[in-house]
């Protein structure tokens, strides 16, 4: 099932591809900022009706050697079925694309780390056609962030070790170490991360203690539900709610204190933008209120 922490897991290495920095270290390769990364398409179908989608294709041209794929895939815990489409999406974007295929998958948590690593084997009794085995990023290898100044830093990486962990017993120290390290970013880019990071963990425990620290408004996920989103949305609800209640006192309409607290108290908009355009020609206050 796709999730946002989920989606968080790999569509940062989308946008960020400076959080391979732990790949690109135990391959013995140059840094990810000396490399042309590009997004491919991550669709694996074939002709006939067969759907198959990795979560992230990424081509890679380090500044030194060959280039070769990476294909990510967040896994939140084990599933067999894996086994057998792994393999495929190997298999497909090296015949589809002639390069190497380093297949990448993220885990939040150590049974699903261990398991995600394989191997994975197509055999026939003690011969064995094809193994494939993936580069876990998971606890063990994705460090704790345990210093401020690496938020400031590498902050992609820092919100990835979040959802990393968010599962640890460190979850809470992690997030808040965070947040503080965040001070240190002007609005729009604490608001960004602040918000990458509250989708990343959406489904995790972690979330509520994240969702206290939060304290910016506006939303870079539309549509989540976010604490930048409801917040605001409740500013911009006061705010109609204001003008409504100032339009019908400018225009000498009484308004009772229950009809009051009906506008004050709402927050569609839609309902409010209505409630707006009648209070312009309403004769009393109740007129807002009139069925179609």
């Amino acid at each position: 099932m796709v999730t946002s922490t989920h989606e968080t897991s790999h569509r940062i290495f989308q946008d960020h591809p400076e959080v391979l920095t732990p790949v690109f270290e135990a391959l013995g390769l140059p840094p990810p900022a000396k490399a042309i990364i590009e997004v491919l398409s991550s669709d694996a179908t074939e002709i006939k009706p067969l759907e198959r989608r990795v979560d992230t294709v990424l081509k890679v041209e380090p500044s030194e050697g060959d280039g070769f794929l990476i294909a990510v895939e967040a896994q939140t815990a084990p599933a067999p079925d894996k086994g057998f489409s792994w393999p495929y999406y190997v298999a497909h974007l090296h015949a589809k694309y002639g390069m190497p295929v380093l297949l990448v998958a993220v885990c939040k948590n150590r049974p699903t780390a261990s398991w995600a690593a394989g191997p994975f084997e197509c055999s026939v009794r003690t011969w064995t056609t094809q193994s494939t085995r993936p580069f876990v990023l998971g606890p063990n290898n994705v460090p704790e962030i345990t210093d401020e100044s690496v938020v400031a830093r590498q902050p992609a990486l820092a919100t990835l070790s979040a959802v990393v962990h968010s599962e640890s017993a460190n979850a809470a120290a992690i997030v808040e170490l965070l947040a503080r390290g965040m001070r240190s970013f002007d609005k729009a880019t604490a608001k960004y991360w602040c918000e990458w990071l509250e989708v990343g963990l959406e489904d995790t425990p972690v979330l509520e203690t994240w969702r206290e620290l939060e304290k910016m408004v506006a939303t870079y996920f539309p549509g989540r539900g976010t604490l930048f989103e409801e917040t605001y949305l409740e500013g911009k609800a006061e705010g109609k709610a204001e003008s409504i209640l100032s339009i019908l006192e400018k225009r000498g309409i009484g308004i009772p204190q229950d009809t009051r607290d009906r506008i004050t108290t709402c927050t569609d908009l839609d309902t409010l933008t209505l409630w707006f355009d009648r209070s312009l020609t309403a004769t009393t206050a109740e007129d807002l209120f009139a069925e179609a």
